[in-house]
């Protein structure tokens, strides 16, 4: 599909971050955007790079009623050769698609969702920063428009791309974290939409997380929505534990979101001669293994952060100090060695990186 390049006025450009330490995380974003309409009738059609501006939307659009709504997640990286490059791009693309079709909407061919990512991170380049740690961070998304009060999947709907220049993601930056094993609130059960990247999902999560912020912790983990009693993931990352050099994270059982990252980071873990175990992660049985120093290390992963040291996990008042309460070795490993192929410091082996081209 042919896509649209709309001029861009001098008035509509905006004034970029001078010191890039400060940009913080999805707070600015570039001067365009990417916008393709699909409807029942013409299918995908109208694709066009765009001045960034709000959306007009009719106040019954079906997005704000019924959370017909998809989005993702990635970075473009500039490399000191002055490449661009995109980390798993096709990934993303798949897994839009996958939560496209569990919400009822049309898929996005990935050649489109692929060539329109680059066309407009070209046009936007000059806004990658290239300090140390930042990154042009990408969102795609779909919403439904059709302006109609009924339960039903819309015939009409936005497929657009925004990109906002990022620091890290937490204000500490790559330093432990501290979380609070949700035991109250469930985020998703088997069957339903944890498996699909969409705003409800996040939603949902607000209520928890607002009141572990209150007691301290920086992200709360969640149970399962059945028993209450297995690791899932932490609202933005999946979690890991590290049994020495075996390293343990839940099995993909339908109301997980199958990580980027944690794909990337089973694979990279395995290449640094760690070995890997997907399955039910009992947490009364974790936390006997955190009491008696059987788990050296606990981290996330997410786009977002890449990797996240765990320090701390407190669960029914009980708090507990994982392995030393700092980076673990093979945190630090995985964290240094897939930052490194993303922002082009080593070879990637893996066929994991997308050069703009």
């Amino acid at each position: 599909m042919d896509i649209t390049v709309l001029p861009l006025a001098a008035s509509q450009m905006k004034t970029k971050v001078g010191d890039e330490s400060q940009l913080g995380f999805g707070r600015l974003f570039t001067d365009r955007m990417l916008l393709v309409e699909w409807t029942s009738e013409k299918g995908w059609h109208n694709a066009r790079i765009k001045p960034y501006e709000p959306f007009v939307l009719d106040p019954a659009a079906l997005v704000f009623h019924y959370a017909q709504e998809i989005f993702e997640g990635l970075k473009a990286y500039k490399w000191q050769d002055g490449r661009i490059a995109l980390f798993r791009p096709e990934m993303n693309a798949r897994r839009f698609n996958h939560s496209a079709a569990r919400l009822c909407m049309p898929e996005v061919p990935e050649e489109l969702f692929l060539d329109g990512i680059d066309q407009l991170v070209k046009l936007e380049q000059d806004w990658i920063p290239v300090a140390p740690g930042t990154s042009l961070y990408i969102r795609p998304a779909m919403i439904a428009v059709e302006p109609v009060l009924g339960v039903k999947p819309s015939d009409h709907y936005y497929f657009y791309v925004i990109m906002s220049p990022v620091g890290a993601y937490y204000a500490a930056g790559f330093n432990p974290v501290s979380i609070l094993v949700e035991d109250k609130y469930v985020r998703a059960v088997a069957g339903g939409t944890g498996d699909a990247k969409t705003g409800g999902n996040y939603a949902s999560s607000l209520k928890a997380g607002l009141e572990a912020k209150k007691k301290g912790y920086d992200q709360v983990l969640w149970l399962d929505g059945k028993e209450q009693r297995y690791i899932e993931e932490v609202g933005a990352m999946n979690m890991f534990f590290a049994y020495g050099n075996h390293i343990v994270t839940a099995h993909l059982n339908g109301s997980i979101l199958s990580g980027i990252t944690r794909e990337s980071v089973l694979r990279l873990a395995l290449e640094l001669g760690c070995t890997i175990e997907e399955r039910q992660v009992d947490v009364n049985q974790l936390f006997e293994d955190l009491k008696n120093g059987a788990v050296t290390e606990a981290f996330g992963s997410g786009t977002a952060a890449v990797i996240t040291p765990v320090g701390r996990l407190c669960y029914k008042e009980e708090c507990l100090t994982v392995g030393n309460g700092g980076v673990g070795s093979i945190t630090q490993r995985l964290y240094d060695t897939l930052t490194a192929i993303q922002t082009g410091s080593i070879e990637d082996r893996f066929g994991w990186i997308r050069i703009v081209e």
